[in-house]
């Protein structure tokens, strides 16, 4: 990682209020798009896209939504809330 001197980077009224909170400290500042979508990070995204796409499946070849709510361990409601929203991407 390269650093570089506030000094040459901040504006000077910036800077003066930067030192106020972390003078000699060095500092991350992360970009804003390096933001992730909810669960990129963590894989759960990815994990509750998978599951709901199995439940559907399952309904559609005919399973029944409480056998399904017992199969996966989720209440009567959450099936039905899954099986009537569209598929989204995981992206």
């Amino acid at each position: 990682m390269n650093y570089k001197n506030a000094l040459h980077v901040l504006p000077d009224e910036l800077l003066k209020e930067v030192q106020k909170y972390a003078a000699g400290e060095n500092l991350y500042i992360p970009r804003v798009d390096e933001r992730k979508k909810w669960g990129e990070g963590s894989g759960a995204r990815a994990y509750y896209k998978e599951r709901n796409e199995k439940i559907r499946s399952a309904y559609e070849k005919g399973k029944k939504q409480d056998e399904i709510a017992d199969d996966f361990g989720l209440s009567l409601d959450s099936i039905r809330r899954i099986l009537s929203q569209k598929p989204k991407d995981a992206t």
